[in-house]
């Protein structure tokens, strides 16, 4: 391979947030195990296609749309369509036809309710999120934050059919960990934001108000990763010792922010939020193979 298609099988790889898709792929692995029916490593892996296919998908079109404020911020400035590595147009085609692909596997081989959750994420996030809220209300990564809380639903009711209580509480640890994560970094890149234009809570409210909406958060997700464990019959010990300690864990990091408010404890509030979502998920799957 030429080192100009190398790099741009990198670019169009770039497009997809590669790190927020294997996050979102695994969170819908621990839904898939958490289901009671039949399974098999094709539907699993079908399914988790479909699940990477969207997200990948959506990011594009995501990337595409911002591509305006993304040229201002220096965290987002060095993506491949503000470099001009790839045409707008390029990047909208990729985006839609990885979600039509998306949808279509997930057709062929889930049931219909998966594949209507599918298509919600899909539309949540790149209409919902990135075209109405982001840019009108700092409440935008709150509500928007929804659409990254969705595959866990898909791939339980791919198995089941349905979904239930613990499914929905699964939804509700990533939809109730997404503010004080996104936040943390929004303190962090304040300045970004507030050039670009971009409502988010530090820039609206300010400091102060953002650290208590995250530790407010916080302990909420607390009490629902806690729940996960009276509310799912697969649960046991081995669950409840490892999100105790990740709650622990996480919070040990928002507190220090709360406290000493600075780019330091706001970059490692926001990095230790990924290992925290990252360990609450590897214990449900551990605890339901157990």
């Amino acid at each position: 391979m030429s080192k100009t298609a190398e790099s741009a099988v990198k670019d169009y790889y770039t497009l997809l947030k590669p790190g927020v898709m294997l996050l979102i792929i695994f969170t819908g692995i621990a839904g898939f195990s958490l289901a009671e029916g039949p399974k098999n490593f094709y539907l699993m892996f079908t399914t988790m296609l479909a699940i990477g296919l969207a997200s990948g998908g959506a990011a594009a079109l995501n990337m595409w749309y911002d591509r305006d404020i993304d040229k201002i911020m220096e965290r987002t400035k060095k993506r491949p369509i503000p470099l001009g590595k790839i045409a707008d147009d390029d990047a909208l085609i990729y985006g839609i036809l990885l979600c039509i692909f998306a949808i279509m596997l997930s057709y062929i081989k889930d049931n219909y309710l998966s594949t209507l959750i599918l298509i919600g994420a899909i539309f949540f996030y790149v209409v919902i999120y990135t075209i109405w809220l982001k840019r009108r209300t700092p409440q935008n990564i709150v509500i928007g934050g929804a659409a990254g809380a969705f595959p866990p639903l898909i791939s339980y009711s791919s198995i089941s059919g349905t979904v239930t209580a613990e499914a929905f509480i699964l939804f509700l640890i990533i939809f109730l960990w997404t503010p004080p994560h996104f936040w943390a970094l929004a303190l962090y890149r304040n300045n970004d934001y507030r050039a670009a234009n971009i409502p988010m809570l530090p820039v609206v409210k300010g400091e102060k108000h953002t650290l208590l909406n995250i530790l407010i958060y916080t302990f909420i997700l607390i009490a629902c990763s806690t729940a996960l464990y009276f509310y799912s019959s697969k649960m046991g010990l081995i669950y409840l010792i490892i999100a105790s300690a990740a709650n622990l864990y996480f919070l040990y990091f928002v507190l220090k922010l709360y406290l000493k408010p600075n780019d330091k404890t706001s970059i490692k509030a926001f990095i230790h939020s990924i290992f925290y979502l990252f360990i609450i998920f590897a214990a449900v799957i551990l605890d339901s193979l157990v």
